[in-house]
């Protein structure tokens, strides 16, 4: 596979910056170790606080660590914005993401709480999904010390946390306990079975996040080969038959991205049960490219984020230019 051509001339740059990610067992640990190639924002440092505490985990787990953050000059309650970061299943932090929370609350006037579940392989599923609706679960009962209006808050990740966060919606739909405002699925890993596929896209997967990469991920996350017969739906979401009264979804995928068609399968899907959905794809762009800072394509990717959480949450004030 040789898509160089196809990739945006605005994103060459970032692209010829990326490492070269194989992930094996032992690359496992230097990969943890990598960084977001994100600015920090002064101006959301000095006006929006953050804070760490732990939820109460699942049933004979451990405590689940979260990070808040929440803009200072806030009045009243806020809705909230429940993040699941990324890494593939197998890495990631949300620590990592600190430089894009704090601008995000700031620009949408939102709580947001960001989630560190347990990591694959050392656990497997259902362990990072358990974590993440045990933190859910905890932020709905302490909606009142938090200041967020429990009527309208939603999911998001990105990559691996995107695949969480649609896995969480569905979760929550079923055991009926919460209900979850909207998802916001970036680039979202949803589908085990894109690794066995018998007809692979033949432009997408080679940048970034491969073919390989995706089946380390997953196998390490459910312990069997993905594409294995009997796995969850709330270990990859797109093996649930019934999408019927999920959220409001917006998904964003780009052409080049390896889970380009089981995003854009997904919002099919979630159509045909009645679902609201936007979706966007992003011509020209791989996985991770709306890390860009200057790149038109990023910088819509961002825009478009924004405005549609914007309109998720009830939010009236304008947003900062990105």
């Amino acid at each position: 596979m040789n898509t160089r051509n196809l990739v945006d001339p605005e994103l060459i740059a970032l692209l010829d910056t990326l490492p070269k990610l194989e992930l094996t067992a032992e690359t496992l640990a230097t990969i943890r170790e990598g960084e977001i190639p994100v600015a920090v924002d002064p101006q959301a440092v000095a006006n929006v606080d953050m804070v760490t505490r732990t939820m109460a985990g699942p049933p004979g787990a451990p405590e689940v660590g979260v990070r808040i953050y929440t803009p200072r000059n806030r009045r009243g309650t806020l809705p909230c914005i429940f993040h699941i970061h990324g890494g593939g299943y197998i890495a990631g932090s949300s620590e990592q993401l600190e430089p894009v929370h704090r601008p995000m609350s700031l620009t949408l006037n939102a709580v947001i709480v960001s989630v560190d579940y347990r990591l694959a392989p050392e656990t497997r599923f259902p362990g990072a999904i358990e974590d993440c609706y045990a933190a859910l679960a905890g932020v709905f009962a302490a909606s009142t010390e938090l200041g967020v209006d429990a009527r309208r808050i939603g999911v998001m990740g990105e990559s691996a946390g995107g695949g969480l966060a649609a896995a969480l919606a569905l979760l929550a739909r079923d055991r009926g306990k919460y209900k979850v405002a909207f998802q916001h699925l970036i680039y979202p890993m949803i589908d085990d079975r894109t690794c066995v596929t018998q007809t692979p896209h033949p432009h997408t997967g080679e940048f970034v996040w491969t073919t390989k990469n995706n089946a380390f991920g997953w196998s390490a996350l459910l312990g069997v080969p993905p594409g294995s017969e009997g796995v969850s739906p709330y270990a990859a979401a797109a093996r649930e038959d019934n999408l019927a009264g999920l959220p409001p979804t917006f998904i964003s995928t780009a052409t080049l991205d390896l889970f380009l068609e089981e995003n854009i399968d997904y919002a099919r899907r979630l159509t045909r049960h009645g679902v609201p959905v936007e979706l966007h794809v992003y011509p020209g762009a791989f996985h991770g490219f709306d890390f860009d800072p200057d790149a038109t394509v990023a910088r819509a990717a961002r825009r478009d984020s924004l405005a549609a959480l914007s309109r998720a949450l009830g939010n009236p004030h304008p947003l900062r230019d990105t």
